[in-house]
């Protein structure tokens, strides 16, 4: 796939600094929903998954590697984004992991399903604020998982799902105070 490159400005929402790609970059990328890209800010390499914003478009978590190369709150910064199709694995929460490994049967599956499958069942585990509801989540992954079941079906891909930045299943309007 070719390389998509655009200017943003970096944005706040929360306490998470974010770009929202604009639509017509995000239309080039191969699905609605999350895509891992390796990319490019003002030249500084990385690699990170794209989430949905619940709007037919997608946004970039910028962390502190990213802000050191410039990519701050009301500046705007030169990207170059290209999806990559092996997905890398994904960082398991501590919660999860110990129950993979108290649950034999839920970890072999967990072990067999694709890095990406792997991404959307943390995806959906961690789309909640509420603590009672992600343990509920964890308790349904396994069972799901030992029944053999590969992916995660309890939501759309397509949606926002992280509740830091998001509001029934879409990206919230960023704060309009400067970093």
């Amino acid at each position: 796939m070719a390389k998509i490159s655009f200017k943003a400005e970096p944005v706040k929402i929360g306490s998470l600094v974010i770009i929202r790609l604009p639509k017509s970059a995000s239309a080039k990328l191969p699905s609605r929903g999350m895509a891992m890209i390796n990319g490019t800010i003002n030249s500084f390499h990385f690699q990170s998954p794209l989430e949905p914003d619940g709007k037919r478009s997608h946004w970039l978590k910028i962390d502190k590697a990213m802000r050191k190369a410039g990519a701050v709150v009301g500046k705007r910064v030169m990207l170059e984004i290209e999806p990559v199709e092996e997905w890398p694995e994904p960082k398991v929460p501590a919660d999860l992991k110990k129950a993979l490994e108290a649950d034999a049967k839920a970890r072999y599956l967990w072990l067999d399903i694709t890095p990406l499958a792997r991404w959307d069942w943390i995806r959906w585990i961690n789309g909640t604020r509420n603590p009672k509801t992600r343990k509920i989540r964890i308790v349904k992954a396994l069972s799901k998982l030992k029944a053999g079941k590969r992916t995660a079906c309890c939501f759309d891909r397509s949606t926002c799902t992280d509740p830091e930045v998001a509001r029934s299943g879409k990206l919230i309007e960023p704060m309009q105070a400067k970093e």
